[in-house]
């Protein structure tokens, strides 16, 4: 092989080098806001997992449905459940109703904000929600999804649990039955002890 070659093959090399070293530098990481627990790999899906210790809550906003700007910060002193869903993702929307209901049963002793993250914001979730009949549930948009890399959550649905302290008491990753016994057990404990 001729040096020309060499020189040529390498100076290929190290462009494509620098190219893919760029690449991981500057890719952007969802999960620097919220480290996840040391027990995150083992965490089954559709279960509630306490946070030990509590993790503080990111600064998050987002838009109530009538065009008002949110904060997660003017929910501080109230026990909040963060629920990340949207329209097109089937195990959101078969869980919905149990949010309302849910809602509906714990009254203002636990504030639901369910945060779309559809792109199209209120031109899709409006019509869902008329369509479903949800009636009790804060239902928020986030059409730029920064409250998925604000959590760092993998998927949706994802709910987490805040307390007043504005603290992350724990999270759900999937689907859950929020209306049933189970559940209702347990996020009154937290209702009783925030």
């Amino acid at each position: 092989m001729s040096s020309k070659i060499l020189i040529r093959t390498l100076a290929i090399a190290l462009v494509i080098g620098t190219v893919a070293v760029a690449a991981l530098l500057i890719r952007p990481s969802h999960r620097e806001a919220l480290p996840p627990p040391a027990s995150t790999a083992t965490q089954p899906i559709g279960k509630f997992i306490a946070l030990e210790p509590p993790l503080p809550a990111p600064a998050l906003g987002f838009t109530a449905r009538s065009g008002e700007a949110k904060t997660l910060a003017d929910f501080q002193g109230q026990l909040v459940l963060v629920n990340l869903w949207a329209t097109w993702c089937a195990p959101c929307v078969e869980e919905m109703p149990a949010l309302d209901r849910l809602q509906q049963k714990l009254g203002s002793s636990l504030t639901i904000l369910a945060i779309s993250e559809d792109r199209r914001g209120a031109e899709v979730v409006e019509p869902f929600i008329a369509r479903i009949g949800v009636k009790h549930l804060g239902v928020y948009l986030d059409p730029k999804s920064a409250a998925i890399g604000a959590f760092g959550a993998q998927g949706l649905p994802t709910s987490y649990l805040i307390g007043k302290d504005g603290r992350i008491l724990g999270k759900l990753e999937g689907e859950a039955k929020w209306d049933e016994p189970p559940m209702l057990a347990t996020l009154e404990r937290y209702v009783r002890g925030n």
